[in-house]
């Protein structure tokens, strides 16, 4: 193996242990939540450092590569694939954070016949599930595995676009839960974005194994 050869290797690794790291924090956030866990939720925050410094470590072994090894055809997409995978995981990260942060803002559990009318947990579940799935499909170089994540997109979409009727309902007939019910709607729009960059991540995991921009579209199937 050459040392070029190596060091994409290496960079792989990396990029995989980003994707297993997003994926624990959404987890804990998750449960975080769920629990109104302020000692998870510190985690999840504290994490954040180890997260950022993971990202810049991977952007410079990339422009690394640039410098010193001058990539071509399959490499090149690879590691301008890497950079973009690099930084939207990163931005995962930051979601994770957002949403263990609204524990803190709270002082007791969010309302639990709320959270299940607007399906917090599937949400959850689907998000995490498609990191997952973006993991396997690009560690195994299976871009079948990797395109699932655009179906399962589409659940998140809905899920978010019913929410708002669902909790200006529920306000309305329980004023008292107004500042969660702001906190739980943000938290819905957080796991959409985390599904949106999961999307791009499985774009340009297909971009470097097949040649093939995609921009894929709400609504195809």
């Amino acid at each position: 193996m050459s040392q070029l050869e190596t060091e994409l290797s290496q960079l792989k690794q990396a990029i995989l242990d980003m994707m297993k790291l997003a994926t624990k924090q959404l987890q804990k956030a998750q449960k975080a939540i769920k629990n109104l866990d302020v000692d998870l939720s510190q985690e999840v925050i504290h994490r954040e450092n180890h997260m950022n410094a993971m990202e810049l470590s991977i952007d410079r072994d990339c422009e690394n590569m640039f410098a010193l090894w001058n990539p071509v055809a399959t490499d090149l997409r690879f590691v301008l694939a890497m950079l973009k995978i690099n930084s939207e995981l990163e931005r995962i990260g930051d979601h994770a954070v957002g949403l263990a942060k609204y524990v803190l803002a709270n002082d007791e559990p969010f309302n639990p016949e709320l959270t299940t009318k607007i399906e917090l947990e599937k949400m959850f579940d689907v998000a995490i599930d498609m990191i997952e799935d973006v993991t396997t499909g690009f560690k195994e170089n299976d871009t079948n595995k990797v395109r699932k994540v655009f179906k399962k997109d589409l659940i998140l979409n809905g899920i978010l676009k019913a929410s708002s009727d669902i909790i200006g309902e529920y306000v309305g007939q329980n004023p008292s839960f107004s500042r969660q019910s702001l906190f739980l709607f943000s938290a819905l729009r957080k796991l959409e974005r985390v599904g949106d960059l999961t999307k791009n991540i499985a774009e340009q995991t297909i971009f470097y194994l097949e040649a093939e921009v995609v921009r894929h579209k709400v609504g195809e199937k």
